[in-house]
Formats: structure tokens, sequence, C-alpha cells
């Protein structure tokens, strides 16, 4: 279980880091050649070393950072139209899987309680 929750927040990060590259640049960038949104793709590096080795705080801590991605594919889903909507759309189910990957890695990676008597 562990195994595929730790491939699941592996592959859905990366696929991020992917997507955001290639949307701000290529796919469907605010300005024509590219933009500096490209740059939002430098902090999904920051947990990837810690999520790709298994690191416990890694995955605590990115949980809560992805939802700030999550935040702004729902916005760019919700304003955006065509091919940029559904690039968010996508970021968003991305998060999600990564979100809930994470979530359930840190919980069953955690230490049993010590009760003292």
């Amino acid at each position: 279980m562990l195994n595929k929750l730790q491939l699941g927040a592996s592959i859905s990060l990366i696929s991020l880091i992917l997507l955001t590259l290639a949307w701000e640049t290529i796919l469907a960038p605010l300005k024509p050649g590219g933009s500096l949104l490209m740059l939002k793709t430098l902090p999904l590096l920051l947990p990837l070393f810690g999520i790709l080795r298994g690191k416990r705080y890694t995955y605590q801590w990115s949980c809560m950072f992805i939802l700030f991605y999550f935040t702004e594919g729902a916005v760019r889903a919700w304003a955006d139209t065509g091919l940029s909507a559904k690039l968010a759309l996508l970021e968003v189910i991305l998060t999600i899987l990564f979100f809930t990957c994470t979530i359930f890695y840190a919980r069953l990676t955690r230490q049993p309680k010590q009760i003292s008597v």
C-alpha cells in the first residue's frame, strides 16, 4: 500500500511539474512566447526528492503546500476559457491525487503513540 501511495504521489507531482512548465511556455501561455508564470514550476521542485525518497516529513508539509496549486487551478478553470481552462482542470485533478496520496502516506507511516503509565 505504501509503495502505491508513494508512486501515486511521485507520478502526480512530476506530472504537475511538467504540466505547469508546458502550460506556461508552450500550450497556453498568458503572453505569446511564454510568460513568467512558468516560474510557478520552481516551488514544485522543493518536495520532489523527499517525495521520491519516501520522507514522511516531506509528505506532511507538501500536502498543505500543494493547496496553492489546487487554488490556482480551480480559479483558472473557472475564469479561463479554451485550452487554458482544460489545463487548469487537469492541474486540479493532479493536485487532488497528490494531496490524497500524501495524506494517506503520512498517516500510514506515523509512529504509534507510546502510552506512559
